[in-house]
């Protein structure tokens, strides 16, 4: 089962700066051959459900490897019976119902 989900990980107890220990979740969910989309608050990712969860996994496991003595991981994730379709793909849906879609680009 396809599954588009948006993850926002968040390292607890390691500092003010995150962006280091993100980037490595980055690399751990391309490293699975994911689609992955990082944004200001969290990271949109699609693929196979089994592919992605584990990823996830994989995400908490290097984190604590890291150093980060806990992680909060918050997950939506979106399913569709009838066809898949990625994060990007729900966006633009919305963006072609905006006017001057054009500029905003």
């Amino acid at each position: 089962m396809r599954v588009s989900a948006e993850v926002c990980v968040v390292p607890v107890g390691t500092g003010r700066s995150l962006s280091e220990l993100i980037a490595e979740c980055v690399a751990v969910l391309d490293a699975a051959g994911l689609t992955v989309e990082l944004h200001a608050h969290g990271t949109n990712v699609d693929g196979e459900w089994d592919a992605v969860m584990s990823a996830i996994r994989r995400c908490h496991e290097r984190l604590h490897e890291r150093g980060a003595p806990r992680i909060h991981t918050t997950i939506k994730a979106n399913t569709d019976a009838e066809r898949a379709s990625s994060a990007q793909e729900k966006v633009q849906h919305v963006r072609a119902h905006l006017p001057d879609e054009g500029a905003r680009e």
